[in-house]
């Protein structure tokens, strides 16, 4: 019994975590989330708001918080996103317009539903048999990172991501939370959405192996259906990734998210790391010790 405790990794009380935007970064607590964006005068702009009570209730419940983080991704993580816009822009202080969230959002869900899942569909619905559907659906994954990389802005958004990383790890590390000391930990973390996106084209690959209707119209209904319930399932395995990561055949599932990491995140500098820092301490629930 001494033996596999070894392997079991106690889990934090409460999790931290986040992701880049322009020049910034947003974290997200128990019971709030805040952006922190460096402006164009190189000062570090904050706006914090609370998370609503029936998000706090559900955000514990197996399979059931899966859907909450997907929600939060798309609608508190757009919401965030085009906030750090603004600051750049210097727009700021005008509240953003509902109806562009929805555009945005919108837009956003059907560029990554039509790419991520009705394009694999279409090329493996060829002469190919069908589980080369989730072959395709990788590669077009990993080509898409790749390019994006490519361009300068994303990539400093990708160090941001980076800088989001190390300071989570720092802080779960129980280190000091100084640029000097979270510089010091990786930019790779085994709760990442990119790990969590990774389980999702997976598991994807295997149901839609079985669900797979002769219809190409009922095809892509059922996909469609299926994601919510694979987000779930996807996001309660990055969890067992990360409770069990000492055991080593769990390692070994859970380090190609790890490398695949090193597609969307960058080493940061000091002040990207100092924008993540202020964006954290936004967020840390009262009573939590920070150094």
């Amino acid at each position: 019994m001494a033996r596999l405790s070894a392997y079991f990794l106690p889990m934090p009380q409460t999790f931290y975590g986040g992701q880049a935007v322009i020049e910034g970064v947003m974290m997200r607590g128990p019971s709030a989330a805040a952006v922190a964006v460096r402006n164009r005068q190189g000062t570090i702009v904050v706006r914090r708001e609370d998370l609503s009570s029936p998000t706090r209730r559900v955000a514990s419940l197996p399979f059931v918080r899966g859907l909450v983080q997907l929600r939060e991704m798309l609608v508190l993580g757009t919401r965030m996103l085009l906030y750090s816009a603004a600051v750049q822009a210097g727009t700021s202080d005008q509240e953003m317009p509902r109806g562009v969230l929805v555009i945005v959002m919108i837009s956003s869900l059907a560029f990554a539903l039509g790419l991520f899942f009705v394009l694999p569909l279409l090329v493996a619905r060829g002469p190919l048999p069908a589980p080369v559907e989730g072959v395709v659906r990788l590669a077009i994954f990993l080509g898409y990172l790749a390019l994006i990389r490519r361009f300068p802005r994303v990539r400093r958004v990708f160090q941001y991501h980076g800088a989001e990383h190390k300071t989570i790890n720092a802080f779960e590390a129980g280190a000091a939370l100084t640029p000097a000391h979270v510089q010091s930990f990786s930019t790779a973390h085994t709760r990442c959405g990119t790990a969590f996106l990774l389980w999702v084209v997976v598991l994807s690959a295997i149901a839609f192996s079985v669900v797979n209707p002769p219809s190409l119209v009922l095809a892509i209904v059922a996909r469609i259906i299926l994601i919510p319930l694979i987000a779930a399932i996807g996001y309660e395995m990055l969890r067992l990734g990360t409770r069990y990561y000492g055991v080593p055949a769990v390692r070994l599932l859970v380090q190609p998210s790890l490398w695949l990491q090193s597609l969307t995140t960058a080493e940061p500098d000091d002040d990207q790391v100092e924008t993540a820092i202020v964006a954290l301490r936004a967020v840390l629930a009262d009573g939590v010790s920070v150094r």
